[in-house]
């Protein structure tokens, strides 16, 4: 009998066909930083920003995200320009303008101040003025805050109007002003009419914008229609930003965010993630200040990719959710890299067209998985799956996969094959089990109803569409997952979990405490942290012991030991991995796929761990991602090859006292990384370094002081108090509302310089929402170390009793150091507006204190 089994997928890389530099556009965001230090200087730089879409310099819709506040850090970090939503001065949306002419004059007005702003500031040039959003619902639509409750996409003469007076304006009073517009919600059949009316009237837009937030298929359809009136119209063409892009289904899922990445770079535009839930945060890419989740390592991933983009054919072009991918050629790094993903299950990926004067007959192919974690889920570097050689034929060369995840996006890196040794196929074993398919025992056990899918972006993305509730206060409901596992050894158990912050029984205690057994043996309790929403995903790690075979993973709301769960937990999934006990806590990361500037690879090295190595002038840098799981001491080692010298800064910080190179081998330094993205840069200093690669892992705490609050001084109003269960001891609080409520501690340092503060806090400021997003307020704290003052930015943590920890580096003396914490005064025109500016410093429970370098 014939087979009916169909053949597998194909996506087709085509190296010979070029369609343009490399334009890394979609690294856009709206409302994606705070302020200076939220997100890090280290995860913003990391993302590769190009644009970034925020509020007018001290608006009210939402706190934080100040315009002339966040271009610095963005600019500093790589950031291009930054798009200034104007109407949000305003509160509420709908925007809450008054109607008719009033609100027209009281806006202008609001206009000019904010020109005048931008034209004092040292980014003038950065900003991109955007005066309308969305006017169809807003100012120009049929609600409350309308001009004159006529739509513009029925009578436009009344938009047109507008435009025309503000574009002026600005033009009068900032001569190189960009400015952006329409900036409609969806690319309506009514832009060409606008376009029409400000070309007959000289006022066309500098950059033309709008919004797709449905599916990514229609940005390659709305950009082709929009191209086409530009040619009928004889202007252009003109920059395109699709400045909110993406809904909260695809926000955080590398699987579907890779499918709008490739749309908007085979489109060559820009585009910012919309922005659904919290700022601060790249649009659900950062949990806390420094830790990344899937969805920015792809973006990082996507910020390396270099050359110019090539054909990629997917095997259903410009299908929404199905495979689809982008790819680069590199020929002076002579490297190609693809990024794909979006099905499950099998498919071919095909190398077309092989260079073979550029790669040789032999290619070295290194694949990684960029798996979902969760909106709030820390994610180590992306997981190797392959590191091997391949033989280039005729037609290329295809690698086989067999089992994608459609959450997960991959990246594919070719290279000439080089002498180094190959680790082959990634063999660790890992499964992953729904907490829908476990069994359950106990009262108030519930499935949920689907969440986000092709049918529902609305909602967010979650494992198989479901998860389930019951581990709750009051409850005895037990989750039994059914794991059967290869061999004997150590696990590591991921438990997915959300924890809504405004829950009643969640309120009173802060995180869910939920009780973990295997076989009714090892007894754990796990914290699951607080979200911001049902079903917004953070993981929490724990190992255990198992033999070969089959075992019962429990997670329940009691414990005859350890007592009883106090809050109310959804379960998503758990994860379930060997732990390979040669590799454990290490982590490798190849010089010559690394971010090099004035540097560049070079292959078939002798010596050389992989492909090739990275060769490092005087003056060029390597610059390394670094995960850390934990703040504290890591191993780090240069392998090198000698030929030279470079210094070495982490975080942007130079590591005194740390060289590497001169004599082939390895230098090993100990240093103090923070957890989650760390940037670790190799300067070349002297010679030619030939940089192989760096590795990490474990180092002991030796040198690490912990520093009590309670062993301070509180002075002022700012108190010592016990009512947080979950700190370490007694926690200082009411730090700030001025200068005198402080805490002042003694710190020790054995040696003079460079040291982290790695602060225990809490902060559950919030400011009053208007609509969807929940407005969280980032606290400030002024430390000043011997005298010199530190501004800090310490992001929410949702609730009292949630603590989180903050890395900051600082400068100490020998012997004893005395830090004063104080609050700086708000400050803006909306200091005091609707609590969107904090006069208070976090509740600190400890500091933890160590050099830089161990």
């Amino acid at each position: 009998m014939a087979s009916t089994q169909t053949a597998p997928d194909t996506l087709t890389v085509d190296l010979d066909v070029a369609t343009g530099p490399i334009h890394g556009g979609a690294a856009g965001s709206l409302y994606g930083v705070y302020g200076p230090g939220v997100p890090s200087d280290a995860v913003l730089a990391g993302f590769y920003p190009k644009t970034l879409s925020t509020k007018a310099q001290d608006g009210v819709q939402h706190p934080g995200a100040d315009a002339l506040e966040v271009v610095e850090p963005f600019v500093a970090n790589g950031g291009r320009d930054v798009y200034i939503y104007m109407a949000d001065i305003y509160r509420g949306f709908p925007y809450r303008r008054e109607p008719g002419q009033a609100g027209r004059d009281d806006y202008r007005a609001k206009v000019e101040a904010q020109v005048r702003q931008v034209v004092a500031s040292p980014y003038r040039d950065h900003i991109v003025y955007v005066p309308f959003n969305e006017p169809e619902g807003n100012y120009y639509g049929e609600g409350e805050h309308s001009y004159d409750g006529v739509s513009w996409l029925n009578d436009p003469r009344a938009f047109f109007e507008e435009w025309d007076l503000l574009h002026d304006l600005i033009k009068r009073l900032d001569p190189r002003a960009r400015i952006a517009g329409p900036n409609t919600s969806i690319l309506y059949d009514q832009v060409r009419y606008f376009l029409e009316h400000c070309k007959a009237n000289d006022r066309l837009p500098e950059v033309i914008t709008w919004h797709e937030l449905s599916s990514p298929d229609r940005v390659r359809t709305s950009v082709a229609k929009y191209r086409s009136w530009e040619r009928e119209l004889g202007i252009g063409p003109l920059p395109i930003n699709i400045n909110e892009y993406a809904f909260r289904y695809h926000l955080s899922v590398p699987g579907q965010m890779i499918q709008w990445i490739a749309a908007l770079e085979e489109s060559k535009v820009d585009g910012d993630l919309a922005y659904w839930n919290i700022d601060g945060n790249l649009n659900d890419s950062v949990a806390e200040a420094n830790k990344a989740n899937g969805q920015w390592w792809l973006f990082n991933a996507y910020g390396r990719m270099s050359g110019d983009t090539v054909q990629v054919t997917p095997p259903h072009p410009g299908e929404q959710y199905t495979l689809q991918g982008v790819a680069t050629l590199d020929h002076g790094k002579r490297q190609a890299r693809l990024l794909f993903g979006g099905a499950d299950g099998a498919a071919d990926v095909r190398f077309a067209n092989v260079d073979r004067l550029l790669f040789g007959d032999r290619v070295h192919v290194t694949v990684e998985e960029i798996a979902w974690t969760g909106q709030l889920g820390d994610s180590p570097a992306p997981r190797p799956l392959l590191d091997a050689v391949r033989e280039v034929g005729d037609d290329g060369f295809v690698l086989p996969f067999t089992d994608l995840d459609a959450m997960s996006a991959y990246q594919v890196i070719i290279s000439p094959a080089g002498h180094g040794p190959t680790a082959g196929a990634s063999t660790r074993w890992r499964r992953t089990y729904e907490a829908e398919d476990a069994a359950h025992t106990g009262t108030g056990w519930s499935l949920s109803d689907p969440e986000g899918s092709a049918d529902d972006v609305s909602k967010f993305a979650t494992s198989n569409l479901h998860h389930v509730r019951g581990l709750r206060t009051g409850s005895d409901v037990v989750l039994s997952f059914a794991v059967d596992v290869p061999e004997t050894g150590d696990y590591d158990i991921g438990v997915f979990s959300s924890s809504h912050f405004k829950d009643a029984n969640v309120v009173p205690h802060g995180p869910t405490n939920v009780f973990l057994r295997v076989d009714g043996e090892q007894p754990r309790e796990l914290r699951l942290p607080m979200s911001y929403e049902w079903a917004v995903w953070e993981r929490t790690d724990t190992r255990v012991r198992l033999d070969a075979g089959a075992h019962t993973i429990t997670l329940a709301a009691s414990d005859p030991l350890l007592g009883s769960t106090r809050g109310d937990a959804a379960i998503d999934k758990i994860d379930l991995a060997l732990v390979d006990l040669g590799s454990d806590g290490w982590a490798s990361y190849e010089a010559e796929y690394a971010d090099l500037r004035s540097a560049e690879p070079q292959y078939g090295i002798e010596g050389a761990s992989g492909p090739g190595i990275a060769a490092v002038p005087r003056g060029g840098s390597v610059t390394f991602w670094v995960h850390a799981a934990n703040d504290g001491y890591a191993t780090v080692c240069f392998d090198h090859l000698g030929g030279g010298q470079a210094d070495v800064a982490l975080n942007g910080h130079t590591v005194e006292g740390v060289i590497v190179g001169t004599h082939p081998g390895t230098d090993i330094a100990r240093l103090f990384l923070s957890a989650g993205v760390n940037r670790l840069t190799a300067v070349g200093d002297d010679g030619t370094l030939l940089l192989d690669r760096v590795r990490v892992g474990p180092a002991d705490a030796t040198g690490v002081v912990k520093v009590e609050a309670k062993s301070g001084q509180a002075t002022g109003a700012a108190t010592f108090s016990d009512d947080f269960p979950y700190a370490s001891g007694l926690v200082a609080t009411n730090i700030g509302d001025g200068p005198e409520n402080a805490l002042v501690l003694d710190v020790p340092a054995e040696r003079t310089g460079g040291h982290v503060l790695v602060i225990r806090y809490a902060n559950a400021e919030e400011s009053v929402p208007t609509h969807y997003n929940p407005d969280l307020v980032t606290q400030y704290a002024d430390i000043s170390v011997n005298g010199q003052v530190h501004r800090v930015a310490f992001p929410n943590t949702l609730h009292p009793n949630q603590f989180r920890d903050l890395a900051v580096p600082v400068d100490l003396v020998a012997g004893t150091n005395r830090l004063t914490i104080t609050a700086p005064k708000p400050e803006g025109a909306a200091a005091d507006q609707f609590g969107q500016r904090s006069k208070y410093a976090p509740a600190i429970d400890y500091l933890i204190v160590a050099p830089l370098v161990g």
